[in-house]
């Protein structure tokens, strides 16, 4: 990893003042817990994927510049340069990318955040598949994990693309507490990374069902006596 291709702090603070003015601009986040990601040090963001946004919507409502690790295939024409000019890590998902390790983890060493989508590709965003990557940075690196949920986008379809919300719409981020992937032993073994995977999952799990409950994003229709409550503790005006 040289220089000029390490991606930059400069750059992701780039990509979250875009994404304050994109997901603010056209949708209307509701923040909750924002507050728990540590205000220093290597973090590893863990986000629910369940429809396009997810990943600018993470860019403009998180506390901290944030660097995602995003599909190869997105970084096709002008998107490849602006990808890689505001911090955004490009992977291929088929093999071991030894350029995006590389990468992420010099993330995570220089202090910085890094973005994750730990099943890997959109669907129920229920944290149901996880990938052993997320374990391997986090034992490696020893950085703290911060699961996310991000909620309300798939309640329906946008008219014009139906992997995103509609327009205006209220689309929930909420950021749970940061804990340690590993045992504190400093294994990096297969079965200690097995455990740690076991251990992400159950804490992402319980998160989402948490932020589900905090929203009343739980299946019922309208704004529920809970998502009032939310408002409440929201880190968003209203």
């Amino acid at each position: 990893m040289t220089a000029d291709t390490f991606p930059s702090e400069r750059g992701a603070a780039v990509g979250r003042g875009i994404g304050i003015g994109l997901m603010y601009g056209l949708w209307r986040p509701r923040v909750l817990g924002a507050w728990r990601v540590p205000s220093a040090g290597p973090v590893i963001l863990a986000v629910n994927h369940s429809h396009m946004i997810d990943g600018p919507m993470l860019m403009g409502t998180a506390p901290r510049p944030v660097h995602f690790l995003i599909k190869k295939e997105a970084f096709v024409g002008p998107l490849d340069p602006f990808l890689r000019g505001i911090g955004q890590l490009k992977v291929d998902r088929e093999t071991t990318d030894r350029a995006a390790v590389t990468d992420a983890l010099g993330v995570l060493k220089a202090g910085g955040v890094l973005g994750i989508f730990p099943e890997g590709t959109r669907g129920e965003g229920d944290f149901a598949s996880l990938r052993a990557g997320l374990a391997y940075f986090a034992v490696r690196s020893g950085a703290q994990v911060v699961p996310v949920a991000v909620l309300g986008g798939a309640d329906r379809p946008g008219r014009l693309v139906k992997a995103l919300p509609p327009l205006r719409s209220r689309v929930d981020v909420v950021f749970g507490d940061a804990f340690e992937a590993g045992d504190g032993s400093g294994r990096r073994t297969r079965k200690a990374l097995d455990e740690a995977t076991v251990r992400i999952q159950g804490e992402l799990r319980a998160h989402l069902n948490n932020a589900r409950r905090l929203t009343g994003r739980q299946g019922a229709p309208g704004r529920s006596r809970t998502a009032s409550a939310a408002q409440d503790f929201s880190d968003t005006p209203r």
